[in-house]
């Protein structure tokens, strides 16, 4: 049987064909400038329609986390973000300076900018997967079908990290793939992954994936221990000092994940999992991209629809089922690497978290694999001679395919406001004083930085995370209520829900009935925060 692979690296192929298959995109260092203004033009001008970004998660604690940290509130408040609260917010720190150094909404315009480098680098993967076969239609495939992304285009320009973390993923993949046995591209790769993984822990399943896909490189055992000395600098460098930190502190270099196994005293000893966008078994696992297909999103909070990950799916076993039944090895090395990089990235990723938004790498990975399952099953073995009317063939279904996926692609949303009415709520005249503030509710972490700073902010409502009695946060709440401040106290909540007046009596508090509560404005439009005044409950 003759190897793909082996035929891809002859010189045997007529010259007068390679010549014709050899067009500008390939030799002009003027297309990929082109793509990278393109990338970023698109990024930014998407920003621009889809208004100011005002996602649950940046209410909650990308914007405090990031607060926290320049003011020192790590060691005054007691959780407002609820577990959240003590994430790494190393990833936040650009949006946060972007958004308030910067008028809207050009800070985030930026940062949709860099969001659609992306882009770019599906451009750069298409061509490594494809080389001398990456024409302008595979490429222009690859880049609609990422570019429409559902979760990829719902994190355009918001605080988001799996986007942003995604630049060094596909780009440590692309390092992987062209490494050639080169052993300082699987350093850098190891180096780009594992900085992912420092920034947002649940990219770790991108680092399983690497891992696969470096097994069947030249020499594995050498690409192994390069690339995972390179992803052990890497999460160094961006997740060390904080694990370290939560180490000391805590008890927990992960807190408040896995706290089954490290058993800090801050909180119960159990390993906090969202298990509700996980499948219920084997062929429900399968479903999933059918589901996606026709708009279920058991997978996401909010709704969306996406039919990439079911067509790679009929695709793989379209090129798999024909690859066995011809004896014909159509798939590359390289391919095979790419492919096992991304199935063990999925099934980690099904079997760890199912939440779509930890996807996106997936997403923007699956454009490039659809384009390449699409040239393989269709085209033949790489390095075979195709004719114009068959090469016009396999490009035609590439462009319908691509279309049909854009068209039928619907993204998420998490909540945006017009530029015309930004979020610059006016604080009332009850609460410029410095005051206690009881958090009763989630999000509300992200008003923190809007009320007097001498103010302190306790989380005593959060499911996952319940204050330890006698444990830190304890203490730290009942020495700042032996401290009054001037402005009293008060419990905070989202208006429209219940007061949970019951988690006051732990700390001898109830709300004041005699005085009214007060609102704030909420970052989503049609809402707002109600502030309640409290007073000593009779004993």
């Amino acid at each position: 049987m003759t190897h793909a692979a082996d035929v891809a690296g002859t010189d045997a192929g007529r010259p007068a064909d390679r010549a014709r298959q050899t067009p500008l995109l390939q030799t002009n260092v003027l297309v990929p400038m082109a793509i990278a203004l393109g990338s970023l033009l698109a990024g930014a001008i998407y920003t621009w329609f889809a208004g100011e970004d005002v996602n649950w998660d940046w209410q909650n604690y990308h914007e405090y986390n990031v607060w926290a940290v320049i003011t020192g509130r790590y060691g005054i408040d007691a959780l407002p973000a609820g577990f959240q609260t003590y994430f790494n917010p190393t990833v936040y720190f650009p949006v946060y300076y972007l958004r308030h150094l910067l008028p809207l909404p050009y800070g985030l315009m930026i940062l949709g900018a860099v969001h659609g480098l992306n882009l770019l680098l599906i451009y750069f993967l298409i061509r490594v997967l494809l080389r001398e076969a990456a024409t302008a239609s595979p490429i222009g495939a690859s880049i609609l079908i990422a570019a429409v992304g559902p979760m990829t285009l719902s994190e355009v320009g918001t605080s988001f990290s799996d986007i942003l973390t995604a630049l060094p993923i596909v780009a440590g993949c692309i390092l992987i793939l062209s490494a050639d046995g080169r052993h300082g591209r699987y350093i850098l790769a190891g180096l780009l992954i594992g900085a992912a993984v420092g920034l947002k822990l649940t990219n770790v399943v991108y680092a399983l994936g690497a891992a696969a896909a470096v097994l069947i490189a030249a020499r594995p055992l050498m690409a192994t221990i390069c690339l995972g000395l390179g992803g052990a600098l890497g999460a160094v460098a961006t997740g060390g000092a904080w694990s370290l930190m939560l180490w000391r502190e805590m008890g927990n270099p992960i807190f408040p994940l896995f706290n089954g196994i490290f058993q800090s005293r801050e909180l119960v000893p159990m390993n906090i999992m969202d298990w509700q966008f996980m499948p219920r078994g084997i062929l429900d696992a399968l479903a999933y991209p059918f589901y996606w297909l026709v708009g279920d999103n058991r997978s996401s909070e909010y709704p969306f629809r996406d039919a990439r990950f079911a067509v790679a799916m009929l695709l793989l076993l379209s090129g798999v089922g024909r690859s066995l039944i011809t004896r014909v090895t159509i798939f590359t090395q390289r391919d095979i690497q790419f492919l096992l990089f991304f199935v063990v990235s999925y099934a980690a990723w099904l079997t760890v978290f199912s939440i779509q938004r930890y996807a996106i790498v997936l997403e923007l990975l699956c454009a490039p694999l659809v384009v390449l399952l699409i040239s393989r099953s269709l085209a033949g073995p790489p390095g075979a001679f195709t004719r114009g009317a068959s090469l016009l063939r396999v490009n035609s279904v590439m462009a319908a395919t691509a279309l049909l996926i854009a068209l039928w692609s619907q993204p998420g949303d998490w909540f945006r406001r017009p530029w015309s009415n930004p979020f610059k709520p006016a604080i009332p005249q009850q609460l410029h004083q410095p005051a206690d503030y009881f958090v009763l509710d989630k999000p509300i972490a992200y008003v923190a930085p809007l009320l007097p700073p001498q103010s302190r902010f306790y989380q005593i409502a959060d499911i996952a995370m319940p204050i330890m009695p006698d444990g830190t946060f304890d203490r730290r709440i009942r020495a700042g209520l032996k401290s009054p401040l001037p402005g009293g106290a008060w419990e905070l909540h989202t208006r429209g829900k219940p007061i949970r007046e019951q988690l006051l009596e732990r700390y001898g508090l109830r709300v004041d009935a005699s005085k009214p509560c007060i609102e704030i404005e909420g970052a989503q439009l049609g809402t707002a925060i109600e502030a309640c005044p409290l007073a000593a409950r009779e004993k």
